[in-house]
């Protein structure tokens, strides 16, 4: 339990970096969360005038989402080997194997949740983060990277077609869980799984005013300026 408490902790902070308000911050000496929609993720950042922030906004959230489920991975097998110390030598090869295994998964299944919640609810910014699409990107990266693949090209095709962000973004993250089962159904264990749909799902919560404003028709077309301002 202990490990996966550290685990746990590692991953959300470093999902809660908030580099959208700290590169906004730093280079246009603007608050982000007071411009546009007040989300600190890549669209807003891109959509308040500063594209290449927006870029690497986009880039290091994802590569945090990424680290978190590596680096918490890494400690979580370290501080699991410290505490077997004293049984290590007396188990098979088969049985560290198979212990490891577990531990693994469960370690990355809790990094990749709590690295989402990091960037939706930092502590940093009163717990007022992002809606974690891009965070979502880096630890499904690292969870299944086949299946990003494919929901990246899903992406692509529904914003091409509606210039909706928040839809390709939404439907994208649904799919996301379906092909990592459809693709390593046969070599990960469920609670990989598991973590994958606890992760769409938050993803998909965070959008809840984007989804009531495809409904209604209000929802902002990427590339398409409005006069009054927009809503990310």
């Amino acid at each position: 339990m202990q490990t996966y408490i550290i685990v746990a902790v590692i991953a959300y902070l470093l999902g809660s970096i908030p580099f959208g308000y700290i590169l906004v911050r730093i280079f246009r000496k603007q608050d982000v969360r007071t411009i546009g929609s007040g989300n600190i993720g890549a669209t807003n950042v891109a959509r308040s005038g500063a594209k290449g922030l927006g870029i690497a906004t986009l880039i290091l959230d994802a590569a945090k989402g990424y680290a978190a489920v590596i680096v918490a991975r890494i400690v979580g097998i370290y501080v699991f080997r410290v505490s077997m110390q004293e049984n290590w030598d007396v188990l098979s090869a088969s049985a560290r194997h198979d212990l490891i295994w577990i531990h693994f998964s469960k370690t990355m299944a809790i990094a990749a949740v709590f690295a989402i919640l990091g960037h939706m609810f930092p502590v940093w910014l009163k717990f007022k983060g992002g809606k974690g699409v891009a965070t979502g990107v880096g630890v499904f990266l690292a969870l299944a990277p086949a299946a990003v693949g494919l929901v990246l090209i899903i992406f692509i095709v529904i914003v091409g077609l509606s210039r909706y962000v928040s839809l390709g973004s939404i439907v994208a993250t649904a799919a996301f869980p379906v092909f990592a089962w459809l693709l390593y159904r046969n070599s990960a264990p469920n609670v990989v799984f598991l973590a994958a749909a606890i992760a769409a799902f938050l993803i998909i919560a965070k959008h809840h005013q984007n989804i009531r404003r495809l409904i209604a028709g209000s929802e902002s077309k990427f590339g398409v300026k409005k006069q009054t301002e927009v809503q990310a």
